[in-house]
């Protein structure tokens, strides 16, 4: 979660920037009412003993993570949405907002992942991450040894290629690490042979956040991967929109070969 950057008035906005615009505002609002509601880490249920083993049909524990200065909250309606079509288990993950390093956030998400698996007898889960969340979650799977526990990465607004908004803020080591020019975002971009996980990003040009719109895709060649252009939403409206989220679940019940492929989902 972050500030919405001005609108220039060197130029005209177009009308879907400005209901882009206007729906961040009020998307921001609401988030701002629940943001405390999701400060606590949420309680995990103890685990069974033994735990059930997974079936063939059943579908994979998930879990999701938020972006920066961000909890939670922001899931609540991804979520619901889940357990409603039939995830039996949908977890979230809270990382300090304190967080200087994102390759200590991705080695925290990492033991998170096997305490999960451990609890649930599933050999692998299903990951959403939003905003750096994404960034967190491919770090761990691409450098980590992740791959081996995530199935499916779904990103929403995440800096693949790093983004360049907000340059005042630079200041946080972390948002450094956003930077284009990152030694994170260099690490990723290097070679990832084998790789086993399945990636499915979704991006959106009225993204505000993502300087240039185009770097919330992932683009790579060693991965499995498909970008969903979203047309008419911003950075907050992702992991909410009604579109987006149905979207989200057919990407998660979806078995084909990704390779170089895209998609895009109207919102207008």
């Amino acid at each position: 979660m972050g500030a919405l950057p001005a609108v220039s008035t060197t130029m005209r906005p177009s009308p879907a920037l400005v209901r882009s615009t206007v729906l961040e505002l009020l998307i921001l609002t609401a988030h701002l009412l629940l943001y405390p509601t999701g400060v606590r880490q949420e309680r995990r249920p103890p685990p069974p003993v033994p735990p059930p083993a997974a079936g063939p049909g059943d579908r994979p524990p998930v879990l999701l993570l938020h972006g920066f200065i961000d909890n939670r909250s922001v899931f609540v309606l991804l979520r619901r949405s889940l357990r409603r079509h039939g995830w039996p288990l949908v977890e979230c993950l809270n990382y300090s907002p304190l967080t200087r390093d994102l390759r200590t956030a991705a080695e925290l998400f990492g033991r998170r992942v096997e305490e999960l698996c451990a609890r649930t007898g599933s050999p692998r889960i299903d990951v959403i991450g939003h905003s750096l969340g994404g960034l967190v979650a491919r770090y761990y799977i691409q450098r980590l040894g992740g791959d081996a526990r995530i199935r499916t990465l779904v990103t929403l607004a995440t800096p693949h290629g790093g983004t360049r908004v907000a340059p005042l803020m630079s200041a946080h080591p972390l948002v450094r690490q956003l930077r284009p020019e990152s030694e994170v975002i260099a690490e990723l971009a290097g070679p990832a042979p084998g790789c086993g996980t399945r990636f499915i990003s979704f991006w959106s040009e009225l993204d505000q956040v993502m300087v240039p719109a185009e770097s919330a895709r992932l683009d790579h060649p060693d991965l499995l991967s498909r970008n969903v252009r979203v047309s008419g939403v911003g950075h907050l409206a992702l992991p909410v929109h009604w579109a987006v989220v149905a979207s989200i679940r057919q990407a998660l019940t979806t078995e084909e070969e990704l390779g170089d492929s895209s998609a895009a989902v109207s919102v207008a």
